[in-house]
C-alpha cells in the first residue's frame, strides 16, 4: 500500500499548517482524494518559489491522488495582495492569456495530464462571465468584514494601502474552492502560508453552500539559513524557462546554496528517499549540493541538460571531493568520470569576438565548418548546455580566457573550450 502521503509531506517539510491536522492525516491516508493549487499568470514563466506548491502536487499524484493545477485566468485581473506590500500592475487580458500558455507548458514536465490524472483548469471560466450583483447576493453574504480585516495578509497591506479591487481577492479565491468543490470534488486546497486567510474563507465559504467537509494546508514561507528570499540571486529571480535563467545558470544557484540548506532542498525538491536525504549532507557536502543541482535540474530541464550542465561545472571547477564516494540511488555520474578533455586555443588566431561555428572545429567536435552549420541546424550542438540556434552567433574573447565553455555535439561528445 502506497505510504500515506500526508506522513510524506510532514516529513519532507512541506506542511506548516492545515485546518484539521488528525482529519485530513486519516482521510489522506483512507482514501484518494482531488486537491488544487491556484497559479496566477504574473509572468511568461513560473521561478523557483513556485517548486514546493509543485513538489507538493507532484507527491499527490504519486500517492494516487488527483491534482489540479488552476490557472488564475480570472483572478490575475484583480491581483492577490497576500505577500504583497504594494498593488501589483494591472496587466491587459491578452497579456494573461499569453502568460496563462507558456504556465501551462511548463507543468508537463511535472505532472501526468494523460486520462484525467491531473487536471489543468483556468478560473477565467467561471470568473469573468459572473454577474457582480448575483454574486454579491450569492456569495459576498457568507464574508465577514470584520473577519476579512483580521487576516494577516490584509492587515499588513493596511499599513501601504489596500485597494477595494485587491479586496475583492479573498471572494473570489473562495468562490474558486467553492466551484472546484461542486464540479470535481475538490475537497483539499493547499498554498503558501501567506494564502491561509484565503484557504480558510474558501473552506468556510464551500461547507456553508455545500455541505461538504473539506480541508486547507500551507506550505512554510521557504528562506535561505542566512534570512534571505529563497529563489533569488543577486537580487534576479530564477526561472524555470531556460530562456530566462539558462541552464547552468539554474544548476549553479542550487550547487551553490549553503551548506545549512542541503538537507532541506534535498527534502522539498528532490524525489530521493529521505534516508538519503539525511545521510548525504553529513557524508559529503560538496557531494550532496552537485546530487541536489542534479536532481533538481533534472527535474526541470531533463536529465539531458541536467548532465550537461553538471558536465559544465566539473570541467571548470572540478568534481567534488572524488575520493569520498557516497552511495547514492541518484543517477548523478561519479565524479571520475565527470572531467571533461580539454581543448586550449590561441589569443593570437582570434579576435575579441570568436564564432561559434570556429569553435566546433577547434574542439574537433566538427571536421568542418560547414558540418558544424549542419550540426546547428539539426539542434545537436550545445553550448554550455544549451541548445546553439545561432549559427552566427560571436562569443567574446573574454568568456573563453576566464572561465573556458563546454561544447557538445549531440549526447555523449562533449568538449571544454579555454583560450590560453
Amino acid at each position: 500500500m502506497t505510504e500515506n502521503v500526508y506522513i510524506t509531506l510532514k516529513e519532507r517539510g512541506f506542511i506548516y499548517q492545515t485546518t484539521d491536522d488528525t482529519a485530513l492525516e486519516a482521510l489522506l491516508g483512507r482514501e484518494k482524494v482531488t486537491c488544487y493549487i491556484g497559479f496566477d499568470a504574473t509572468a511568461d514563466s513560473l521561478h523557483i518559489g513556485s517548486l514546493v506548491p509543485i513538489m507538493a502536487l507532484v507527491h499527490m499524484q504519486k500517492a494516487g491522488h488527483r491534482p489540479i493545477v488552476l490557472l488564475g485566468g480570472g483572478t490575475t485581473m484583480v491581483g492577490d495582495p497576500s505577500g504583497k506590500t504594494e498593488m501589483r500592475q494591472m496587466l491587459s487580458p491578452e497579456q494573461i492569456q499569453l502568460y496563462g500558455e507558456k504556465i501551462k507548458a511548463q507543468f508537463s514536465r511535472y505532472l501526468d495530464f494523460s486520462n484525467g490524472k491531473a487536471l489543468l483548469l483556468n478560473n477565467a471560466e467561471w470568473l469573468l462571465p459572473l454577474n457582480y450583483i448575483e454574486f454579491l447576493r450569492d456569495v459576498g453574504v457568507h464574508f465577514s468584514v470584520n473577519r476579512m480585516l483580521s487576516t494577516e495578509s490584509v492587515k499588513r497591506r493596511l499599513e501601504t494601502g489596500l485597494s477595494f479591487i485587491e479586496f475583492n481577492y479573498m471572494l473570489l479565491q473562495a468562490y474558486d474552492f467553492y466551484v472546484l468543490a461542486r464540479d470535481y470534488h475538490c475537497i483539499l486546497q493547499m498554498g503558501g502560508q501567506d494564502q491561509w486567510g484565503n484557504i480558510v474563507m474558501g473552506s468556510d465559504l464551500t461547507r456553508r453552500k455545500l455541505n461538504l467537509q473539506v480541508y486547507g494546508m500551507t506550505f512554510p514561507l521557504i528562506t535561505t539559513a542566512s534570512g534571505e528570499k529563497f529563489g533569488k540571486t543577486a537580487g534576479n529571480a530564477i526561472w524555470l524557462d531556460a530562456k530566462k535563467t539558462p541552464v547552468v545558470d539554474f544548476y549553479q544557484y542550487f550547487r551553490n546554496v549553503d551548506d545549512r540548506d542541503v538537507e532541506k532542498y534535498l527534502g522539498l525538491f528532490t524525489l530521493l528517499p529521505m534516508e538519503e536525504v539525511r545521510r548525504l549532507p553529513k557524508e559529503n557536502i560538496n557531494r550532496a549540493k552537485e546530487i541536489l543541482a542534479y536532481e533538481v535540474t533534472k527535474l526541470c530541464h531533463g536529465k539531458e541538460s541536467a548532465e550537461l550542465a553538471y558536465q559544465s561545472m566539473v570541467s571548470q571547477f572540478g568534481p567534488a571531493d572524488p575520493e569520498k564516494r557516497i552511495q547514492t540511488s541518484s543517477d548523478i555520474p561519479e565524479p571520475k568520470e565527470a572531467v571533461l578533455p580539454t581543448v586550449r586555443i590561441s589569443p593570437k588566431r582570434f579576435d575579441e569576438k570568436v564564432w561559434v561555428v570556429s569553435l566546433f572545429v577547434e574542439a574537433g567536435l566538427c571536421s568542418s565548418r560547414g558540418e558544424a552549420r549542419r550540426l546547428i541546424q539539426q539542434g545537436g550542438a550545445y553550448l554550455n548546455g544549451e541548445p546553439v540556434k545561432d549559427p552566427n552567433l560571436e562569443l567574446s574573447a573574454e568568456i573563453l580566457r576566464k572561465q573556458g565553455v563546454v561544447l557538445s555535439a549531440g549526447k555523449k561528445r562533449h568538449k571544454r573550450v579555454v583560450m590560453e
